[in-house]
């Protein structure tokens, strides 16, 4: 099996471990601002678990938007009991600042790309419209004439 096919059903099962963190323990599911470290904790009390699908999920978690929105204000880190770690220092809360504004800037771009894209094909059927309604108009004139 390549790399390529694996990929997608590492990141399936990722997602699936994901959704049972979040089910299990309610740091995730509230999308709290985790203590460094907790991948430690989850090992600990997942001892089955595969470390990369484990990285992965946490990947998924950590970089999705109800997360970054959250660190951004968060002042305290969380264990997977709830109770408080550490602080969150203000290198993390711009961290998540800079990385929300980065995908906020690409999905505007991504949206005018497509907005200028279908401005284009807009503007194209209006042309081949007019076009054919000429073709038909000289074709219905010079029809008359014979």
């Amino acid at each position: 099996m390549t790399t390529t096919e694996s990929t997608p059903n590492a990141f399936q099962n990722a997602r699936t471990l994901l959704k049972e963190i979040q089910e299990k323990f309610a740091v995730f599911g509230d999308f709290l601002p985790l203590a460094i470290g907790i991948d430690k904790q989850l090992i600990a009390l997942m001892p089955d678990v595969s470390r990369k699908s484990l990285r992965t999920a946490l990947g998924i978690h950590t970089n999705s938007l109800r997360y970054l929105k959250g660190m951004e204000k968060a002042t305290a880190r969380f264990n997977l009991d709830g109770t408080q770690a550490a602080e969150v220092t203000e290198e993390h809360r711009a961290h998540a600042t800079t990385t929300l504004k980065e995908r906020f800037k690409k999905n505007a771009e991504q949206r005018k790309t497509q907005r200028q894209a279908e401005e284009a094909q807009r503007k194209a059927d209006e042309a081949e419209r007019q076009r054919a309604e000429k073709l038909n108009q000289l074709a219905a004139k010079f029809s008359r004439k014979n």
